[in-house]
């Protein structure tokens, strides 16, 4: 008997340990891949691009600082091209996207996309985004401009307005012709809203 239970002594350690449930840590959870910048309701529209008329999604630009400006090819303000291009190149690697709309409304543009796209880049070397011949005032307008105006109160009056949109979607400021795209006020306003600063109504 007393080596019996010596021998069952033995055993009830073993037999305790395996009666233990095993907890298996589990593995930790992928992280949730961050969810794209959803698409602001003023960039909800797509348009044919000047070059091929293929059509782009302004959704793209979802994120970035916009300036948006309405062009044209025989208008006194049209070398602001080259300024326009200035600003593009020297900030669009920290977001910022020149966004150009030739419109007739004035009667000072070409009559084909092709015409102004060869114009645009033979004569000012501009290569930001830029998008086919449209109404840009009145009720013709694109839809996107019916929604800048609505936002600021302000259609464009001639050729070479510009709008500043925030990267949230939320129109910053609007300045006319006469403001060149070196302008001090606009280019502060334009680093203010890279940099993350309030946003300023006009």
């Amino acid at each position: 008997m007393r080596a019996l239970l010596l021998t069952l002594g033995s055993w009830l350690p073993a037999l305790a340990l395996a009666a233990t449930p095993v907890v298996t840590k589990a593995a930790p959870a992928a992280p949730t891949p961050v969810a794209a910048a959803a698409c602001p309701t003023i960039l909800q529209h797509t348009f044919p691009r000047l070059q091929d008329e293929k059509p782009q999604a302004l959704c793209q630009y979802a994120g970035k600082v916009l300036l948006v400006v309405n062009t044209a090819s025989y208008c006194g303000f049209t070398p602001q091209y080259k300024g326009l291009e200035a600003l593009h190149a020297r900030y669009k690697d920290r977001g910022l996207v020149v966004l150009g709309f030739p419109s007739g409304d004035f009667a000072q543009e070409k009559s084909s996309n092709q015409e102004i796209a060869d114009f645009c880049e033979n004569t000012y070397g501009v290569k930001f985004p830029m998008f086919a011949k449209s109404a840009v005032r009145g009720s013709d307008a694109n839809p996107f401009f019916r929604q800048l105006a609505k936002e600021t109160g302000r259609a464009p009056l001639w050729n070479f307005h510009k709008y500043l949109v925030g990267r949230d979607g939320k129109v910053i400021a609007n300045y006319g012709s006469m403001t060149k795209p070196e302008d001090r006020a606009l280019v502060a306003a334009i680093e203010k809203e890279l940099a993350g600063g309030l946003q300023v109504k006009n």
